[in-house]
């Protein structure tokens, strides 16, 4: 038996029958429930669950839905069907957009003007309808607090309630189906506790506590250095344990951050930007810009130096590299200033850092207002060497072939390095030079400003300029070669300029072009092919000047081809043939019966027969 009830839920969530016109009005069509069994309120069902059948394709997440209708499941009864609990979204009431997680007054979590934060759902910058469709979470205080009044599932058969609604699962397994109450008065924040002479103490009573806690621990440092750990330095001077800092950019503009710890074992570089507002005052005074900041401490080579650091055994001096002159105010320019910090950490597992070493680099500022600078610090660790020989490693290519994009391995001596090509900056060759990536081509050029000189030391200087220093003499096989064994190296091929091609004895030939062609073909199992290189080959054009030129500027080109040679093999052609075979006394019975035959010279014919008989009948099987 059905019947239909009316109720009025109210800005609270509670039920007011009496004050209609001040309420929103919500019908729904309940089932006879006994007396006592009434509508309970609830700010939020926080022991409440959405159930599986509740999630629809259109849920992202668990984000709520509105919906008009909702039909949910009652005890089965006679003569009544049971049906399946669908939900359906309508049209917001009014023809308007209902943004169930609309953007809040004041938005905590929008730390970046201008920008949009990450997970922030109430950032205005993001202009985002849904922000949970986007954003894989919510940060705590970025939505609005719902508020819902619920009743058990069961009593309710259909609703065209126009505002959202959910069917929840309590603790006690329970489904209750409750409703969002649409009123926004609910949804903003709390308001501020008022703080006076008295009830301070009743407020300090009830939510304060033990203060001052102490935080020591007793327990010792440990032994060595995790992969992650902060790694621990030492100033003798103030006699002050620290830690080795790696600024980082952070926020927009990328403003360094001077408590970013370096990482043992974590080889990263990072880039920030610093901006002055006197520069002609933190030119001097900024330790950030002073290089004997970067050098002037120790090291400890394992954590627990930190119990006895006065000990040199546990120190391990910064070793500074390059030169580094200390700050100075020029008239109007900042001279030496810190641009790139590059420290080497040699480390020997369990024993702990082993050597450390520093390379600065440096620039000049102008002092003007708004000036800024952009540092670089990078942090490489690798393994400690005894010999100075062994200690020579660079990272492999591949292992074993070669890997796109992975450079190309060169070889002079010893000396295992990458192969370079120029790089174009701001138009001018500089010394900075790019690495050949392997089975990717390239081009680059750039104009070389030359110096008065003759003609074969022109010559020289061009040539080094486009082929680097050291000049590359070999070239890896295979990306893992190894600088000790030759065998895993290729002669590189060079093809220069014909002299004699020019009929001019007071012409001086250069070098204006390098071609670096690279021959590599995949070797190895059709499954797993390994890319290695068969040979290297660079091709100069040049072009010829007379001495009595006077060429101030040359353009310089480098190119880069990498051609494919692989050999692949050929397919297998038609189809497998059959290979019959028979059982090894198949033909036992005729060759007794032949014998016999041939012995008694009696009923020869008989043997050919059976045999002519017992191949007619397999052939008849076979077509039938």
């Amino acid at each position: 038996r059905l019947d239909t009830a009316v109720a009025y839920v109210g800005p609270a969530g509670l039920d007011c029958p009496m004050r209609t016109p001040q309420l929103a009005l919500l019908q729904v069509f309940l089932l006879m429930f006994p007396d006592g069994v009434r509508p309970q309120p609830s700010s939020s069902p926080s022991e409440a669950v959405p159930t599986s059948l509740d999630l629809q394709p259109g849920t992202v997440g668990g984000t709520l839905q509105s919906s008009s209708e909702a039909t949910a499941t009652r005890p089965a009864m006679p003569g009544i069907s049971t049906v399946v609990p669908t939900l359906v979204t309508p049209s917001a009431p009014g023809n308007r957009t209902v943004d169930l997680f609309p953007v809040l007054p004041i938005c905590v979590c929008d730390l970046t003007p201008g920008a949009c934060d990450i997970n922030c759902c109430c950032d205005r910058d993001c202009y985002l309808l849904h922000p949970r469709t986007v954003f894989s979470f919510c940060l705590p205080g970025s939505v609005r607090s719902s508020s819902w009044v619920c009743v058990d599932n069961s009593l309710i058969f259909r609703s065209n309630s126009p505002f959202p609604s959910r069917v929840f699962m309590d603790s006690n397994g329970i489904r209750q189906f409750c409703v969002h109450v649409n009123n926004s008065k609910l949804n903003y924040f709390q308001k501020l506790q008022k703080v006076n002479a008295t009830n301070f103490q009743a407020l300090a009573a009830e939510f304060g506590g033990e203060s001052f806690t102490s935080t020591f621990q007793t327990q010792s440092p440990p032994s060595f250095y995790r992969a992650g750990d902060p790694i621990l330095t030492y100033f003798p001077k103030w006699s002050v344990i620290s830690l080795l800092r790696q600024p980082a950019g952070g926020g927009a503009a990328g403003l360094c951050a001077e408590s970013n710890p370096a990482g043992f074992l974590e080889s990263k570089s990072t880039t920030c930007t610093r901006f002055f507002k006197n520069l002609a005052s933190s030119c001097t005074l900024d330790s950030a810009l002073n290089a004997a900041s970067y050098y002037n401490f120790t090291v400890l080579k394992v954590p627990r130096g930190v119990t006895d650091p006065q000990n040199m055994e546990f120190q391990v001096p910064v070793i500074l590299t390059s030169q580094a002159n200390a700050p100075l105010l020029a008239g109007n320019t900042c001279q030496n200033v810190v641009s790139q910090v590059t420290y080497e950490i040699e480390t020997n597992g369990t024993f702990g850092i082993q050597k450390v070493s520093v390379s600065l680099g440096q620039t000049n500022l102008t002092v003007e207002p708004g000036a800024s600078l952009q540092q670089h610090f990078i942090l490489h660790f690798r393994a400690f060497q005894q010999s100075t020989a062994a200690s020579i490693t660079s990272p492999r290519s591949g292992n074993p072939g070669y890997i796109v994009g992975k450079p190309l391995l060169a070889l002079t001596g010893d000396v295992s390095y990458s192969v370079s090509f120029l790089d174009q900056g701001n138009g001018s060759c500089s010394v900075n030079r790019h690495e050949v990536q392997f089975g990717v081509n390239a081009i680059s050029g750039c104009k070389l400003r030359l110096k008065k000189a003759d003609c074969s030391h022109l010559q020289q200087e061009i040539y080094q300029t486009l082929h680097g220093r050291p000049r590359p003499q070999h070239v890896a096989i295979f990306g893992n070669a190894d600088p000790a064994q030759k065998g895993g190296w290729t002669r590189i091929l060079n093809r220069h300029c014909n002299i004699s091609a020019i009929n001019c004895t007071s012409c001086c030939l250069i070098p204006v072009s390098l071609e670096i062609q690279v021959l590599w073909a995949y070797v190895g199992l059709l499954s797993n092919p390994q890319a290695h290189v068969s040979g290297v080959r660079f091709l100069y054009q040049c072009q010829s000047i007379r001495d009595s030129q006077q060429v101030t500027e040359v353009s310089l080109t480098t190119i880069v081809n990498f051609v494919d040679i692989t050999q692949k093999p050929e397919p297998p052609r038609g189809q497998p043939k059959m290979d019959w075979k028979l059982p090894f006394d198949f033909f036992f019975p005729f060759r007794v019966a032949f014998s016999r035959g041939v012995s008694s010279q009696k009923c020869s014919v008989s043997p050919i027969l059976i045999l002519c008989l017992l191949l007619l009948g397999v052939l008849k099987l076979e077509t039938t």
